[in-house]
């Protein structure tokens, strides 16, 4: 793992810890938890779409460098 994948997995505990914290009370209203779950979800799926656009962008890098076409 390079040092953009391990602060994408920082990012990803950090929201974990971050929903800890704004995770609803029993007195907040009930549409609260699951738009924190959804809103998490998310996020984490957002970080690991980017990391997977990172690892194919190096890939891509590395054929260039050889001089090999782009796989699609």
């Amino acid at each position: 793992m390079d040092l953009k994948g391990l602060g994408y997995l920082v990012s990803t505990i950090s929201v974990f810890f971050l929903g800890i914290v704004a995770w609803p009370g029993p007195t907040d209203p009930e549409w609260q938890a699951p738009a924190v779950a959804i809103g998490m979800a998310l996020s984490v799926m957002g970080m690991g779409l980017r990391f997977q656009s990172h690892r194919k962008d190096r890939q891509d890098i590395k054929r260039a460098a050889r001089n090999q076409p782009p796989k699609d």
